[in-house]
C-alpha cells in the first residue's frame, strides 16, 4: 500500500501578514524538497477535501465552529489572538486542514493506504475545544482521532513533537481515557498552559531550553514507548511539529533531522505492535524554511520507507 500526501492549494492561501512566520511558504518549501528528493513522485496524492460539519461536531462545540464562522473575513485580517488572524481565506483553510487529517485517517483504515501525512494549514495542536489560539483554529488531529474513534476504534494514539506543547489536544482529550496523548516540548515556554494536566492518558515531556539529541531521545523513549505498549493503540496520529530543530527562530530545542528520523521510526515501530502500521501525521510548527523542509523529508522517507516494509 501507499503513503498517502494530503494537501490543498487553499491551505496556501491563508495569511496572516508579510512578516507572520506561520506563512505559506512553509508548505512550498516542504513540497518543493519532497520533489527535489524524489520522495512526492512516490507519494499518493489527494487534495484536501472540506471537513464535515458532523466531525468538527466531534471534537469542538457547535458555539466554536459558529464563532469562527461568524469572524471569518471578506477582506482584510480579523484577529482571533494577539498572534493568530484569520483573511479571507482562513475559514476554507482551516476545514481543509481539519479535512484532510479526517479523510487521511478514512483512507488508512479502509486500506487504502498504510499510512499518510498531511501538509496542511493552519495547524491545529494548540485549538482547545472552544479556542483557536497559537496560530490553530481547529485541532486537526483532534478531529482525526474522533472520527477513528466513531469508526470503531477502541484506543488511538496522538504523539506530538513540536517545540510546543500540545494544549488543545490535550484540552480535548484530557477525560477520555480511549486516547493516549504524549507532548514533548521546550518548557517554560508558550503556551504555558495544561502542561500540568495530571491524568493516566496525558503524558507531558518537558525539556529544558537547550535540550539535545541524547536527552530528547532518553526522555521520549522512557515517556512514550511504556505509555504506548500499554494502551496498545490501534491508530497513531502525529502532531508533526518541525520547530524543535536547532535553527528554528521561535523555539530553544537543538535537534536535527536525524532526531526527526528518530522519532519516527520509534513512532513506525510502535504502529507495527499495535496497529497494523497505521499512522496518520499532520504539520504543525516550523518556521525555519530550510530545515523544515529537510525534516520533513526525513519524516516522509520514514513513513514510505514502513509501508514498503
Amino acid at each position: 500500500m501507499a503513503t498517502g500526501f494530503f494537501s490543498h492549494e487553499t491551505c496556501q492561501r491563508h495569511e496572516m501578514g508579510a512578516a507572520h512566520p506561520e506563512s505559506p511558504a512553509r508548505i512550498a518549501a516542504i513540497v518543493d524538497c519532497l520533489r527535489a528528493s524524489g520522495v512526492l513522485a512516490e507519494l499518493t496524492q489527494r487534495d484536501a477535501p472540506v471537513a464535515q460539519r458532523e466531525d468538527l461536531l466531534l471534537a469542538h462545540p457547535e458555539r466554536h465552529v459558529e464563532s469562527l464562522h461568524r469572524q471569518a473575513p471578506s477582506e482584510g485580517l480579523a484577529w482571533v489572538d494577539p498572534d493568530t488572524a484569520m483573511n479571507p481565506h482562513t475559514l476554507e483553510a482551516s476545514l481543509r486542514a481539519a479535512g484532510a487529517v479526517a479523510a487521511a485517517v478514512r483512507a488508512v483504515l479502509a486500506g487504502e493506504m498504510a499510512n499518510a501525512f498531511c501538509a496542511v494549514r493552519p495547524p491545529g495542536h494548540h485549538a482547545e475545544r472552544a479556542n483557536a489560539m497559537g496560530f490553530c483554529f481547529f485541532n486537526n488531529v483532534a478531529v482525526g482521532a474522533h472520527v477513528a474513534l466513531a469508526a470503531g476504534l477502541e484506543r488511538v494514539a496522538i504523539l506530538d513533537f513540536d517545540v510546543h506543547h500540545g494544549n488543545g489536544t490535550v484540552d480535548v482529550f484530557k477525560d477520555d481515557e480511549r486516547v493516549l496523548v504524549c507532548s514533548s516540548f521546550q518548557h517554560p515556554f508558550y503556551p504555558g498552559r495544561l502542561h500540568d494536566v495530571d491524568r493516566p492518558n496525558i503524558v507531558n515531556t518537558p525539556l529544558a531550553e537547550g535540550t539535545r539529541s541524547p536527552e530528547f531521545r532518553r526522555r521520549v523513549e522512557q515517556d512514550w514507548l511504556h505509555a504506548l505498549d500499554a494502551h496498545r493503540p490501534r491508530l497513531l496520529l502525529v502532531s508533526a511539529g518541525f520547530d524543535a530543530h536547532a535553527h528554528d527562530p521561535l523555539g530553544g530545542l537543538e535537534l536535527h533531522e536525524p532526531d526527526y528520523r528518530w522519532v519516527t521510526e520509534l513512532i513506525t515501530d510502535a504502529a507495527r505492535r499495535h496497529a497494523n502500521g497505521r499512522v496518520v501525521s499532520a504539520l504543525e510548527g516550523g518556521y525555519d524554511l530550510d530545515a523544515l523542509a529537510r525534516s520533513a523529508d526525513v519524516h516522509l522517507q520514514v513513513l514510505r520507507e514502513a509501508d514498503r516494509g
